[in-house]
C-alpha cells in the first residue's frame, strides 16, 4: 500500500488560492474552448483506459473489467457535456411588462467536491466535467484510499491542457475538510458518501451559508410482480445487487419477490449467483473481488449475523475471509432486521415476499433511504402508473438503478438532496441571475 504525504494547512489554502485565481481566467473563457478541452480528457480517458483501470483494482479491488467500463463512461460522460452544456446553460428570456428579461448561468466560483472510493473516478468526473463547462474549478478530497487515481485525474486534466488551478487535488484526510469549507474561496460543496459524513458537511457548509449536494447511501429495493419475465428479470437483478462486489449506493439490495414467482425466480438467481466468479480484480473474468477493507466486510458479516439470529436463513454463501465476502443471499428477511433497514455494503442481497402492490409500495417505502427503486413486470403501463407512489428520486422499470449522463440522479430521505448529471446537474452550482432591462418613453 503506498503512502502519501498529506497536505500541511497552508498548502491546502495554498492550493485553494490557486485555484481561486485560476477561476478568475477560466470563468472568460467561451464554451467552444472548454468544450475541446473537456473533449480532450475523453480522447486521454480512452487512450489510457487500462492503464487508469488497474489503479482502481489495485487501490480498492475493482474487477479490471468494471473498471474498464468505468473509465469508458467517464470518457462518454465528456462526449456528453462537451456537447451539450452550452445549451443547457443557454440564456433563457421571460415574458414581463419589462422591456427585457432574461436570465444567465453563471459560474460561481471553487467547488469543493469530497468523494468516495467506490467509483474513484466517475464519482469525480460527473462532478469536475459538469462544473468546469459552466466556468467554475473544482478542488478534490478523495477517499485516502485511492489517492493514487486521485493523483492521476489531476495529471489527465493538465495533459489535456487545463490551466493549473482549474482542478486540483487536496491530499488531506476526513479531519482537514472542516476548514477548508470555511474558507471564504470555496463557494459550494458537494459530497457523495454516507449519511454522517453528509450530516457534518451540510452543518458546516450551512453555517457559511454555502450550498451543498449530497449523495448519501441507499438502500435500493428491486420490486418483482408475478407477471415477469423472470429470466430477463433474474439477469437485471444479479447485475443490480452484485456488480461493483456490491459497493455501490444504487445496488438494488433488498429483492421484494411476489409469492407467486418467488420460487422459481430464487432458484434461478441462486444458480446464477453461485456461478459467479470470485477471485484476482486483475483478472478480466473476476465478477466478485475483495470488498476495499477488511473492516467493511467484517461490518457487512455483522449484519448479516444479527439478521440471521432474528431469524432470516442463509440461503447462499455467507463466509468471509479478511476483505474477502462471498456472494451471499439472506431468504425470508422481514423489515425489522437490519439486512433490511440498513444499507448492505457488500455483495449480501435480502430476500423479502409480498402479496400485493400495496405491501410492495409500503415495504419498498419503508426505508429512510430514497435513491432508487427497480420493478419488474411485463405489464409496462401498469408499472408507470405506480411509480408515483414510491418516494425514491428514480424509478427504474425492468431495469437497475443505473446513473446516466442525461438524467438527473439523486435521492430523497437521508439518500440526500440535489442532483448531478444532466442539464439539472450542471445547474446546481450556477448563480441564476435575473437581468432586467426596461426603456423609458
Amino acid at each position: 500500500m503506498k503512502s502519501y504525504k498529506e497536505d500541511t494547512p497552508q498548502e491546502i489554502k495554498d492550493k485553494i488560492k490557486i485555484a481561486d485565481v485560476a477561476f478568475k481566467d477560466w470563468r472568460k473563457t467561451d464554451f467552444a474552448f472548454r468544450s475541446q478541452l473537456i473533449t480532450r480528457v475523453g480522447v486521454l480517458l480512452r487512450e489510457q483506459s487500462l492503464h487508469l483501470a488497474r489503479q482502481m483494482s489495485l487501490e480498492m479491488g475493482k474487477p479490471i473489467s468494471q473498471a474498464t467500463a468505468e473509465v469508458e463512461k467517464c470518457a462518454w460522460l465528456c462526449d456528453y457535456y462537451a456537447d451539450k452544456a452550452p445549451g443547457f446553460l443557454e440564456s433563457e428570456s421571460f415574458e414581463t411588462d419589462y422591456h427585457k428579461s432574461y436570465v444567465n448561468y453563471e459560474p460561481i466560483g471553487v467547488v469543493l467536491a469530497v468523494m468516495p472510493w467506490n467509483y474513484p473516478f466517475w464519482q469525480v468526473m460527473r462532478f469536475i466535467v459538469p462544473a468546469l463547462m459552466a466556468g467554475n474549478v473544482g478542488v478534490l478530497k478523495h477517499s485516502s484510499s485511492v489517492m493514487g487515481c486521485a493523483l492521476m485525474l489531476e495529471e489527465l486534466f493538465l495533459k489535456a491542457g487545463f490551466p493549473e488551478g482549474c482542478f486540483k487535488n487536496l491530499t488531506v484526510g476526513s479531519d482537514a475538510i472542516e476548514n477548508v469549507i470555511k474558507n471564504p474561496l470555496i463557494k459550494a460543496v458537494t459530497l457523495t458518501g454516507s449519511k454522517p459524513a453528509g450530516s457534518a458537511v451540510a452543518s458546516t457548509a450551512g453555517a457559511q451559508i454555502k450550498k451543498t449536494v449530497l449523495e448519501l447511501g441507499g438502500s435500493n429495493a428491486l420490486v418483482v410482480f408475478a407477471d415477469v419475465d423472470v429470466d430477463n428479470a433474474v439477469d437485471t437483478c444479479l447485475s443490480a445487487r452484485y456488480q461493483n462486489t456490491g459497493q455501490s449506493c444504487i445496488a438494488g439490495k433488498r429483492l421484494l419477490l411476489h409469492e407467486d414467482i418467488a420460487a422459481v425466480f430464487l432458484s434461478k438467481l441462486t444458480k446464477k449467483v453461485s456461478e459467479l466468479k470470485s477471485g484476482d480484480p486483475l483478472d478480466k473474468d473476476t465478477y466478485i473481488g475483495v470488498m476495499a477493507r477488511a473492516d467493511l466486510a467484517q461490518e457487512l458479516e455483522e449484519t448479516m449475523t444479527k439478521s440471521l439470529e432474528m431469524g432470516a436463513k442463509l440461503h447462499l454463501g455467507g463466509k468471509r475471509n479478511e476483505a474477502y465476502f462471498e456472494p451471499t443471499i439472506l431468504t425470508g428477511v422481514t423489515k425489522d432486521m437490519p439486512a433490511f433497514k440498513e444499507e448492505t455494503f457488500g455483495p449480501l442481497l435480502s430476500v423479502t415476499t409480498f402479496k400485493t402492490e400495496q405491501e410492495a409500495i409500503d415495504l419498498v417505502n419503508q426505508s429512510d433511504f430514497g435513491l432508487g427503486v427497480s420493478l419488474f413486470s411485463e405489464d409496462t403501463q401498469r408499472l408507470e402508473k405506480l411509480a408515483a407512489h414510491f418516494d425514491d428520486g428514480a424509478v427504474f422499470i425492468n431495469e437497475k438503478v443505473t446513473s446516466h449522463p442525461n438524467l438527473p440522479f439523486g435521492g430523497t430521505g437521508i439518500s440526500g438532496y440535489g442532483r448531478e448529471l444532466s442539464r439539472f446537474g450542471i445547474r446546481e452550482f450556477v448563480n441564476i441571475k435575473t437581468v432586467v432591462v426596461n426603456k423609458y418613453d
